[in-house]
C-alpha cells in the first residue's frame, strides 16, 4: 500500500516537488539529490507511520531538511557551502515563491528559469523536461530522436554550465520573457506529446501530463495574450486532447483516427481549440504551432473520416516543412500526400526519408509504410514492414496493434 502511494506521488508530483526544491535550495543538483533521499525515507517511514495527509508536502519538507543536513556536513573549504546554507535558511520561512514576478505559477517559473539564453536551446528544453517535468532521460531522448546516453551527457553538461557560469535561479522580468518563450513552448509541447502518446510502457495516454501541459499553456497565454504561437500551441493541445477518450477501445487497444467514434470527441474543447486557431492565424504569419493546430482543426471539423480534407492537410504540411524542416514532419506530410493523392506518391516520399537514415530507429516510419502497402493489398511487403516496426516499438498498446496488423497481413498473404 505504502509503496503504491509513493510510486503514485513520484509519477504525478515529482516535477512539482523538484521545482519547489529548486526554488527553496537554489541548486538543481542538490534539489534532485534531496528529493531522491526523501523518497527513500518515505519507503521506510510511511510503512511504519502510515501515509501522511499531504504526501507531496511531506516529501518537500523531508527533502529540505535532508539538504540542510547535507550542506552542514560539507567540508569548510567548499566555497558554496555557506552561501547555499544562508540562501536555504532564508527561504525556510517562505511558504510560497515571491509574488512580485511576472510568472506566478511555481513550475512555470522554474521552466522559465531553466530556459536561460546562456544555454543552447536543446539543453534548455532537455533540462526543463528532466528536472521540472519529471520525464526520464529515456523519454527525453526519444523526443529528440537521439540515444539515451547522448542525452544523459547533454544534461550533465548543461547542469555543469549552470554551476560554472553561476547562472542565477531567477525568473526574468516581464520585458525579457519573450526571449525565453520559444524554449518554454517547446517544453510544454514535448510534455504534452509524451502524455498524448507515451513512448514506452503500458499506458498509451498519460492524462496527468496532458492536463499539466494544457494548464501551463493557458498560463503562458495569459502572460502573453497576443502571442500567436502560444495560442496555436494551446489550440493544438486542446484539439488533440479532445479525441483522447476514443483513442483506445474498451479492451485498451489502439483505435486509429479514421475508426474513432467522432460523436464522443469533446466538442467543448474542439470549439475552444477552433477559436484559438483563428486567433493564432489572425496574429500574423502562421508559425509552426499555429500550422499544426490548423491541421488538427481540419481533422476536428470532419464529422466523418471520409469528409477529411486531406488535400488541405497536405498543403499545410508543405508549408510547415518550409518553416520547420524535420524528418518527422516530412513523414507526416508523406502520409497526408498518400491520403490525398494515393499510396504510390506517399510510398515514394517515405522511401526518400528512409534513405536519409535520420528515422532509422523511429517505429512510425516502417509502420506508415506498412499501412500504405496494406491499403494496396501488397501483403508480403506489408508484413515485412510491420515486422520492422515491431522491432523498434516501445509502447505496449502500439505493439499489440502492430502484431494484429502483422497477423492480418500474413493471413491474407497466404490465402
Amino acid at each position: 500500500m505504502e509503496r503504491v502511494a509513493i510510486e503514485q506521488v513520484y509519477r504525478t508530483d515529482y516535477g512539482r516537488i523538484v521545482a519547489r526544491l529548486i526554488y527553496l535550495l537554489g541548486d538543481f543538483e542538490l534539489a534532485e539529490e534531496a528529493a531522491a533521499e526523501a523518497f527513500k525515507a518515505a519507503l521506510e517511514q510511511w510503512g511504519r507511520d502510515g501515509i501522511p495527509a499531504n504526501p507531496r508536502a511531506w516529501i518537500i519538507a523531508t527533502a529540505r531538511h535532508q539538504a540542510i543536513d547535507r550542506l552542514r556536513r560539507r567540508v569548510s573549504f567548499d566555497a558554496r557551502r555557506d552561501e547555499l546554507l544562508h540562501f536555504v535558511e532564508n527561504r525556510m520561512a517562505d511558504s510560497e515563491p515571491e509574488a512580485d514576478g511576472a510568472v506566478r505559477d511555481e513550475r512555470l517559473r522554474l521552466i522559465f528559469t531553466c530556459c536561460h539564453p546562456a544555454l543552447a536551446l536543446e539543453a534548455q528544453v532537455a533540462l526543463s523536461l528532466r528536472t521540472l517535468c519529471g520525464l526520464s532521460t529515456d523519454e527525453i531522448a526519444r523526443a529528440f530522436l537521439i540515444p539515451a546516453t547522448t542525452m544523459a551527457q547533454r544534461l550533465v553538461r548543461a547542469q555543469r554550465k549552470i554551476r560554472a557560469a553561476r547562472i542565477p535561479y531567477e525568473v526574468p522580468s516581464s520585458d525579457h520573457l519573450a526571449e525565453r518563450l520559444e524554449a518554454v513552448l517547446t517544453v510544454i509541447y514535448l510534455v504534452f506529446n509524451e502524455g498524448y502518446a507515451a513512448t514506452a510502457g503500458d499506458p498509451l495516454v498519460r492524462k496527468d501530463l496532458c492536463a499539466e501541459a494544457i494548464r501551463l499553456g493557458r498560463i503562458v497565454l495569459e502572460l502573453m495574450p497576443g502571442d500567436a504561437e502560444t495560442a496555436g500551441l494551446l489550440a493544438l493541445m486542446l484539439l488533440h486532447d479532445a479525441r483522447r477518450e476514443t483513442r483506445l477501445d474498451a479492451a485498451g487497444e489502439v483505435v486509429l483516427l479514421e475508426d474513432q467514434d467522432r460523436e464522443r470527441w469533446d466538442r467543448v474543447q474542439i470549439a475552444e481549440g477552433l477559436r484559438l486557431v483563428e486567433m493564432a492565424l489572425r496574429g500574423g504569419p502562421a508559425g509552426p504551432y499555429a500550422v499544426q493546430a490548423a491541421i488538427a482543426a481540419t481533422h476536428a471539423r470532419a464529422r466523418r473520416a471520409a469528409d477529411t480534407d486531406w488535400r488541405e492537410i497536405a498543403a499545410l504540411y508543405d508549408y510547415l516543412l518550409t518553416q520547420q524542416p524535420s524528418p518527422v514532419i516530412a513523414l507526416n506530410r508523406a502520409v497526408a500526400v498518400a491520403m490525398a493523392f494515393g499510396p504510390e506518391p506517399g510510398l515514394a516520399l517515405i522511401a526518400t526519408i528512409e534513405a536519409q537514415g535520420e528515422l532509422s530507429n523511429y517505429y512510425l516510419l516502417p509502420a506508415a509504410r506498412a499501412d500504405l502497402l496494406r491499403r494496396m493489398a501488397r501483403w508480403r511487403e506489408a508484413a515485412d514492414a510491420y515486422r520492422a516496426a515491431l522491432a523498434l516499438v516501445k509502447g505496449n498498446p502500439e505493439r499489440r496493434f502492430l502484431e494484429r496488423r502483422l497477423a492480418e497481413a500474413e493471413a491474407l498473404r497466404d490465402s
